[in-house]
């Protein structure tokens, strides 16, 4: 009997060894809140782009499409990774033949723990596609998402840029000068609005962390920066990560830059702190990490 009740005391404590651990809570920095939206979207929103759509593997040195004709789309988001090396890529838009008002130059160093993620604005209806060009060797092959939202509130996309635009003050950026946004280690991702006021923007984003260390790199040219600005979300983790914004253009072109974080650790004291407006709904672009 005494040999029993031992044994079964030992069962209970390896039991409780293998208790799952809680899950880290995280909060969106943008207004997110699914109140306007059925049970059924806002289920669909809480999924990732990678949990409603098929990946498509991108070789290194080979090139995919996508087209878009019907229904009309108003934008497009496009998400990319790898399983852990290098992702080096060239994202366009293609409107017609012979057209490219819009391309982001792509260089992450890691491309699984900082995937790229960006909404690309397709205000005119008619033959838009996007191209992506795996620049890397072929080595390096990389997924892709992209996902088109045709305005009828079905998809996670949601307006990004209008959002982050209406909630935080821009910065302007004159040509050929710079600014950087520090973060805090909460801070798991940060999202970029960069527009002008109709001239054509060209400007440079980095990610560093540390002193001249790129962790990411996006060269971002578009012919009308109101019509077509760019909006990206960009994955922060570890600690000392900075976002710093280039204006290439000349001085007579300058930008104005939203950078706000986007998803940040909850019950952190840097949310409290820096007075970081912090929904409780679902993240209209990716799903928190688990």
């Amino acid at each position: 009997m005494k040999f029993i009740t031992i044994t079964l005391a030992l069962v209970v404590v390896q039991a409780a060894a293998f208790t799952v651990p809680a899950t880290k809570q995280y909060t969106t920095a943008l207004d997110s809140s699914a109140s306007s939206y059925d049970a059924a979207t806002a289920a669909t929103s809480s999924l990732s782009i990678w949990d409603k759509s098929t990946p498509i593997k991108v070789q290194g040195g080979s090139l995919k499409t996508w087209s878009f004709t019907n229904p009309p789309m108003e934008r497009v988001q496009v998400s990319m990774r790898t399983d852990g090396r290098p992702l080096e890529s060239m994202l366009e838009l293609w409107e017609g033949p012979d057209n490219t008002p819009q391309k982001i130059g792509i260089y992450i160093e890691e491309g699984s723990m900082r995937p790229f993620t960006a909404v690309i604005e397709t205000p005119r209806p008619g033959q838009n596609a996007i191209a992506i060009y795996n620049t890397g060797y072929l080595e390096f092959p990389l997924d892709a998402c992209v996902e088109a939202d045709n305005g009828d509130g079905a998809s996670s996309l949601g307006s990004a840029p209008e959002k982050l635009g209406g909630m935080s003050i821009p910065k302007l950026i004159q040509g050929g000068s710079l600014n950087t946004y520090p973060f805090a280690p909460s801070v798991e991702s940060v999202q970029v609005l960069l527009k002008t006021d109709g001239r054509p923007l060209n400007a440079r984003v980095e990610l560093l962390q540390g002193p001249s260390n790129n962790k990411q790199v996006m060269e971002v040219y578009s012919e009308d920066g109101l019509e077509r600005p760019f909006f990206a979300v960009m994955e922060t983790p570890g600690v000392g990560n900075i976002i710093r914004v280039v204006n290439k253009a000349p001085v007579e072109f300058p930008l104005t830059a939203h950078v706000e974080p986007y998803l940040v650790e909850a019950g952190s004291a840097d949310t409290v702190a820096d007075s970081w407006e912090n929904g409780e709904g679902s993240s209209f672009l990716l799903s928190p990490p688990m």
